[in-house]
């Protein structure tokens, strides 16, 4: 029996010289080099035979999905409010160079529990929203199927190790979840069998950009 496959796209690089937090905050468009991704993923998806196309709502996400529904005219695309970005108390703030203003001991109180995370939307919460909304895109779709979404980083990557049975605990500069990667979950009988990751614009990432910033 062929797997029903949702290939879950992060958006590409976002117009934000500030490197401010943005979050959920409306707006926040992709820039050249953003577009470049999105165009990227249109032609790695083009010759995938997609069932369904989902979308955060999110502009970031839209502009993303542009280029891969342009190659499937023949799809509707559905907005999906449960794979938005996660919530987080610093959004709307820029951190400095280095994240320097983390140091700030009026910031201390938010990182007081990283097991929830304090600052933001817990993961377990990130984790029961995602597999709900990954779940009922397989069950979209005809067995063997593929359906498609764009979505963001961490509520990605917490669905992934969701998926594998992992500790959401991590260290954000280490997630295995690059602008404009895919990763893509196998389900068989409504369960998730296998993960794959790809990066189909590994090319075009910036060079020596290790950091982890918010708002990239």
């Amino acid at each position: 029996m062929q797997p029903t496959i949702v290939h879950v796209c992060r958006h590409g690089q976002v117009q934000n010289p500030e490197h401010i937090l943005y979050g959920r905050a409306p707006g926040y468009g992709l820039s050249d080099l953003g577009r470049q991704m999105a165009e990227r993923l249109g032609e790695y998806f083009a010759e995938t035979p997609l069932d369904r196309l989902y979308v955060s709502p999110l502009q970031r996400a839209k502009e993303t999905l542009a280029p891969i529904a342009a190659r499937h005219p023949d799809l509707d695309i559905t907005e999906e409010p449960r794979v938005i970005e996660a919530a987080n108390h610093f959004e709307g703030r820029t951190f400095g160079r280095y994240n320097q203003k983390l140091l700030n001991p009026a910031n201390w109180w938010h990182f007081r529990n990283p097991m929830r995370p304090s600052w933001g939307e817990p993961y377990r919460l990130i984790a029961a929203r995602m597999r709900a909304a990954l779940g009922d895109m397989a069950a979209s779709v005809p067995q063997g199927g593929q359906a498609l979404v764009v979505a963001h980083q961490l509520p990605i990557y917490i669905a992934r190790l969701d998926a594998e049975g992992r500790s959401f605990v991590h260290n954000p500069a280490n997630r295995q979840c690059r602008l404009a990667s895919v990763t893509s979950f196998h389900y068989l009988d409504g369960r998730v069998v296998k993960v794959e990751y790809a990066e189909p614009c590994a090319d075009l990432y910036p060079v020596n950009q290790k950091m982890f910033r918010p708002g990239m």
